[in-house]
């Protein structure tokens, strides 16, 4: 952990390694609740390890990251190529896999769908698309406290509030949204 946490303070804003920190901590925090072998803390780990690298590519120049892509064979819609912010995770699990050696499929998806989520997510994607959301240093949004809560209470409930606030902000705002984050949401409002 100390070579990832040298790397993201080299590679993160300050801001954005404090928020990452708190995702860790978030994530790690909401394993101990959901860890499904509760003798075995490998989850625990695993929830702190893409806690941590979830925003590795945030900071990262946009062009670079669709240089990366292309270069990688790591295919991106044309909405993802018009809004290259969202490419962050999926250039993040690159990075995990190539520099970090995470070979775990569920912490590379997990950072990969950490921004829009997706139908059928595991438990650790869920943690880590929520910590996301509700990490300490995260800037009020409505009903924060309660997601908060709630984080610890019903994983499944949490996405779709978050889901139902992302999307409400984003119409609300005149913001285009990506597709899967509609498509995650559908798969939730129905359970």
């Amino acid at each position: 952990m100390k070579k990832i946490k040298k790397y993201l303070k080299k590679h993160l804003t300050k801001e954005r390694y404090q928020h990452t920190l708190g995702v860790a901590y978030t994530a790690t925090a909401m394993a101990m609740k959901y860890n499904p072998d509760t003798t075995n803390s490998d989850f625990i780990r695993k929830a702190e390890l893409a806690g941590l690298l979830h925003d590795c590519a945030k900071n990262m120049d946009n062009n670079k990251k669709i240089r990366i892509c292309d270069k990688n064979n790591i295919p991106y819609s044309d909405f993802e190529a018009q809004n290259t912010y969202l490419l962050h995770g999926k250039v993040g699990a690159f990075i995990a896999k190539t520099k970090f050696h995470v070979q775990d499929e569920d912490i590379l998806n997990a950072i990969i769908w950490h921004t829009t989520g997706r139908p059928g997510m595991s438990t650790l994607e869920k943690i880590i698309f929520i910590a996301d959301y509700i990490e300490p240093s995260r800037k009020p949004i409505p009903d924060l406290d309660y997601i908060r809560k709630l984080a610890f209470e019903d994983l499944d409930k949490t996405m779709e509030t978050i889901l139902v606030n992302t999307i409400n902000y984003l119409q609300k705002n005149n913001k285009p949204f990506d597709s899967m984050t509609l498509k995650t949401y559908d798969s939730y409002k129905h359970e």
